[in-house]
């Protein structure tokens, strides 16, 4: 359970702030929408205090040039100097006015006592008093006597037994309230001894101050400070309380310094009933050749014994518990970079004990990795290196790691020359390093001469590639073996050179029509498209099987496919191929060039077996692939739709459906609902290569932003496995913004350890789950921040804002 009051500006900074409720709506089929800016279209309508003159210039630069212009029902001057006013007396110079039932006013000094139902206006506050003596020049004054004030950009107000202007953009309160609600209508204020604000530095110190919400309070503090704009400042962010079956209650209130312009940091205390306290952080920068951010987490004693998911995990009770994460870009010189990511944990269980969501909890590798690149016209490298830690707790770290890729190095060139011809290259250098595991580097280059030619209507891309990869294994190969699959069975194979070698040509064409045409679809006009492509490829067929499997992986078949030369991630397996690609796109084109419809179908036809395979999938003898079929469509701007599905007509199975519907419910409203079904080949299991099993996923998923009202709306999100049988997550929630207030209360139920995947292995136990809580507030005006509520939503809820 959280709970999220803000005493500063947050540490990102947001959308600004809108008196009229205007914002960017999020476009249909965003992943992940931007907050939505604090706006007070839910106040009172022109909800300033009574005397506010929309035609007052705003402008203070003028004052010092500015004539005063003094009017009143009665005038008294001895002098000429001093005026005696009586009688709806009314001072204007520039951005200043000032209102009362009386006053005295000195034209050489400008000094002024004004007295009774006194009101001044200025660029950007309002203040009213019983009695106010200051100085127009100066921009001072004291005023005294039910004091109210108003700040005109922050929407903030108050109320003061005395208040003092210091100079043009700094004031003081004494015994005072500070609020962004309507005035009069405080749903929560700041009630404090003293208020001073500065508009130069954007900031409100109060000081003895006491937060209250309906009249009741709820927090002291003897000094805090709150923003006057959108700009960040330093000081506590929303505390935050949840709760967790792994970590029990948490509590937690982050503090936020603003150090400098390009650089900040955070400090984060927390406190685990379960197991101790905990100190996390975050430091920001950006300097003229680097940027970059260090998140840490620190637990220095695990109080908590709790049940290990394996019975070879690490106890962790009693020991420190840790993770960072460190990203930073270096730009060494014109064309060359030192990109760097770090990701640590002190251990495989770490992310199941504090993970408090199921993107958290499912995460498997932390990755790291650093690399110095470098660019040209025609031209790309790189040099660096790759490591992965397993936080899977399920899983031991020498078959869910992958080998580590220490030095890698690549080239790219791409070298343009006559008019349509280019000739290029891609390489990759790189030494390989896993216990218990074959070891060695590999050398793969890969030159090809390509050509585009093309015109309005068509085009032609022939390519002539060569690929040759060559191995040094490291000492001890004889030791490993790779496995070899067939229909019938699975052999296992010892490596038996220590320097083995693949070379062989590649050669595609590639090509296409496009048709156009004008027609109309549900009454309205479209320009249609026609577009069939040919795609021929070959490759001859290579034994691969004395070929280790370092970073290489069969990729599940998919519509990118049918135009790609290799169906293998990595260097280590090169498809074989004599294959014709036939597709055709349709897609209408809107008066402004926007894509309302888009279909596309095709095949990949095989005029040879498929026999380069992976090390658990066998070959394939099929004279075909999958059908692709393709529809995605968005008539308008409230509803848009998309649908892949993959049909074998080998196995007569489906091997892919997908369907994804969004509708835009009113302003900031969206409903959204997706299927999902993958149906792989049989794998072997690597821990028993002769027991078979399939990995399928098939899910529902329903999520929804719906709006009661313009102050409710209702957030739910429900994902159901049909393999497993289980819910895989389930977010309800319901929210409310009021004019200067927003309440999240949210519930969400989650598996832990869950990877979408169902595996049938015998005896196989399923992923526990977790629920939790989660209430929070916000109070507009004082800070904004991405708490957990909405970083949730926006992954979990397409179109969420």
């Amino acid at each position: 359970m959280s709970s999220q009051c803000v005493h500063a500006s947050s540490q990102t900074k947001h959308p600004k702030s809108t008196l009229d409720g205007s914002q960017v709506v999020c476009p249909l089929g965003t992943f992940i929408c931007p907050p939505r800016p604090d706006n007070f279209a839910l106040c009172r309508p022109n909800g300033f205090l009574e005397f506010y003159d929309p035609f007052l210039t705003k402008d203070s630069s003028q004052r010092e040039s500015a004539k005063t212009y003094v009017s009143s029902d009665y005038v008294q001057s001895p002098d000429q100097t001093i005026y005696h006013l009586t009688g709806h007396v009314k001072a204007i110079r520039a951005d200043q006015e000032l209102q009362a039932n009386a006053a005295d006013y000195n034209s050489d000094t400008t000094d002024y006592d004004a007295r009774g139902g006194v009101h001044y206006q200025e660029s950007e506050h309002l203040i009213s008093a019983d009695h106010i003596v200051g100085n127009t020049s100066n921009s001072t004054g004291v005023a005294t006597g039910n004091v109210r004030f108003q700040m005109l950009d922050s929407h903030g107000n108050g109320t003061a037994v005395r208040g003092q202007m210091l100079d043009a953009n700094r004031n003081s309160y004494s015994i005072a309230t500070y609020s962004t609600c309507d005035i009069g209508r405080h749903i929560w204020e700041i009630r404090a001894k003293k208020i001073d604000t500065d508009e130069n530095t954007g900031r409100g110190v109060a000081r003895g101050a006491t937060m209250t919400a309906f009249g009741v309070p709820f927090f002291y503090t003897p000094y805090m400070t709150f923003p006057l704009n959108d700009e960040r400042q330093s000081g506590f962010l929303y505390p935050y309380f949840e709760h967790t079956g792994e970590a029990g209650y948490q509590f937690r209130i982050p503090y936020y310094f603003n150090l400098a312009p390009n650089y900040d940091a955070t400090l984060d205390p927390r406190y685990y009933t379960l197991r101790g306290a905990m100190l996390s952080g975050e430091v920001r920068y950006m300097f003229p050749r680097t940027g970059g951010i260090f998140e840490f987490d620190f637990l220095p004693s695990d109080n908590y014994n709790d049940q290990k998911i394996t019975s070879t995990a690490e106890d962790t009770q009693g020991k420190e518990r840790y993770s960072f994460k460190f990203v930073n870009g270096f730009l060494i010189a014109p064309g060359w970079s030192l990109g760097t990511i770090i990701n640590r944990a002190s251990d495989q269980n770490y992310l199941h004990d504090f993970g408090d969501d199921l993107y958290s909890v499912s995460t498997t590798l932390l990755p790291s990795m650093i690399y110095l690149n470098g660019s040209g016209n025609w031209w790309s490298a790189s040099i660096g290196g790759d490591m992965w830690q397993n936080v899977n707790p399920s899983e031991p770290n020498n078959v869910a790691e992958p080998y580590k890729r220490l030095p890698r190095a690549t080239f790219n060139m791409d070298i343009p020359f006559a008019r349509w011809y280019d000739f290029g290259m891609n390489s990759e250098a790189v030494s390989f390093h896993k216990s218990n595991s074959v070891e060695g580097s590999r050398l793969d280059l890969y030159p090809y001469v390509d050509a585009d030619y093309q015109g309005p209507w068509w085009f032609i891309r022939p390519k002539i590639a060569y690929r040759y990869t060559t191995y040094s294994l490291a000492a001890g190969y004889q030791n490993y073996e790779t496995a070899v699959t067939t229909p019938t069975e699975t052999t296992l194979y010892h490596f038996n050179n220590a320097d083995p070698t693949r070379s062989l040509p590649i050669i595609s064409l590639d090509q296409g029509l496009i048709f156009d045409r004008s027609t109309s679809l549900f009454g309205t006009d479209y320009t249609q498209t026609l577009e069939p492509r040919l795609y021929y490829l070959y490759v001859p067929y290579r034994n691969q099987n004395n070929l280790p499997l370092f970073d290489t992986n069969l990729m599940n078949f998919d519509d990118w496919m049918l135009f790609t030369p290799n169906q293998f991630s990595g260097a280590d397996r090169q498809m074989n191929a004599n294959n014709l690609t036939a597709a055709v796109t349709t897609r209408f084109l809107d008066d402004g060039g926007v894509e309302r419809l888009t279909a596309t179908f095709g095949q990949i036809r095989y005029f040879t077996p498929q026999l380069v395979q992976d090390a658990f999938t066998p070959p394939t003898y099929w004279s075909g692939s999958d059908y692709v079929a393709e529809l995605g469509t968005q008539l308008n701007d409230q509803w848009t739709m998309n649908t892949e599905y993959l049909w074998n007509p080998a196995t007569k199975k489906t091997e892919l459906g997908t369907f994804t519907l969004q509708r835009r419910l009113g302003f900031d409203g969206v409903l959204n609902f997706s299927y999902r079904f993958r149906q792989n080949l049989t794998l072997l299991s690597i821990f028993s290569p002769q027991e078979a099993y399939e990995k399928s996923v098939e899910q529902y998923d329903i999520s929804a932003v719906y709006p009661l009202t313009d102050r409710w709306r209702l957030i739910g999100d429900y994902t159901y496995s049909v393999l497993d049988r289980r819910v895989v997550e389930a977010v309800a929630g319901v929210q409310y913004e009021g004019c200067c207030v927003k309440v999240s209360v949210v519930a969400r139920h989650y598996v832990t350890g869950y990877d979408g995947v169902v595996y049938t292995l015998p005896n196989q136990p399923l992923p526990g789950s977790d629920t939790a809580v989660m209430f929070e507030i916000e109070f507009k005006g004082m800070g904004n921040t991405s708490g957990q509520t909405d970083s949730l939503l926006r992954r979990d809820i397409l179109g969420y804002q």
